[in-house]
């Protein structure tokens, strides 16, 4: 049995606005990147959604984000390395009182949108990220995208890190997540997931709209839990990656 961890974004509802099905979700994955308020989310719906993961033995894991609640992260910002680093340390901290208070404990973290891809092509600000992690908790997993400067900073400073593709989106040729203004950036349907998965799996690493192999290990595969297919998506992945004689595994489990 080949052991593969399945990941959801989650816990993105604000006051009294709703977004996903984080319950049915969690009963599918195996790891939640719990938003910490920066993006999407606030402290009663990190507690309610810490509460429930821990309740299905799913892994926690803090999703931090640019501080911009408007534009749910997906918005381009420009911090200094320190205003960076407390940034991410904030967000880290705040969910990892709610896992103390649940008597567990975080075992990731995996940025957010505009700050996430950045940090994917930047270096310099992938290593401060890594860096803000390691500083809180150097047990900590940086779930880092593939071929993504974010796994070498994770390298380069000896973190302990996984490795991760997307099941809803499409990657460019050099690896990197097809911006969502492009077309097909998105993987639309249930089993077009699986299809892609399945097709990265097989080739062993990141395959490109134009068919591109990017060799890779992969440790986690994520579903988006702010699109409107994911549940059935998550479930259909999940019944074919067993179908195909992998185990699905938390993250902590498979690091």
């Amino acid at each position: 049995m080949t052991a593969i961890n399945l990941n959801a974004d989650m816990g993105e509802s604000y006051g009294a606005w709703h977004m996903g099905n984080d319950d049915a979700l969690l009963r599918i994955v195996r790891s939640a990147n719990i938003a910490c308020g920066f993006h999407a989310g606030d402290p009663m719906h990190m507690a309610k959604t810490v509460e429930v993961a821990v309740a299905n033995g799913v892994s926690l894991g803090a999703h931090p984000a640019f501080p911009d609640l408007q534009g749910f992260g997906r918005r381009a910002m420009h911090l200094t390395a320190k205003e960076l680093s407390a940034t991410v340390m904030y967000q880290v901290g705040a969910l990892q009182a709610f896992a103390v208070a649940n008597g567990t404990r975080l075992s990731h973290v995996k940025p957010h949108g505009a700050l996430n891809n950045m940090a994917c092509a930047d270096l310099d600000m992938a290593t401060v990220i890594v860096q803000a992690v390691r500083s809180v908790d150097q047990q900590l997993i940086v779930l880092a995208p593939a071929s993504s400067a974010l796994v070498q900073a994770s390298l380069d400073l000896k973190v302990r890190h996984a490795i991760e593709i997307f099941a809803d989106r499409s990657y460019q040729d050099d690896g990197q997540l097809t911006p969502r203004a492009m077309p097909n950036a998105m993987v639309h349907g249930a089993q077009a997931s699986v299809d892609h998965v399945l097709r990265m799996l097989d080739a062993g690493g990141i395959v490109s709209q134009r068919g591109v192999v990017l060799h890779t290990p992969i440790h986690s595969i994520c579903v988006h839990g702010d699109n409107p297919q994911a549940i059935e998506s998550a479930a259909s992945l999940r019944d074919a990656l067993i179908s195909k004689g992998y185990v699905l595994v938390r993250l902590d489990e498979m690091v």
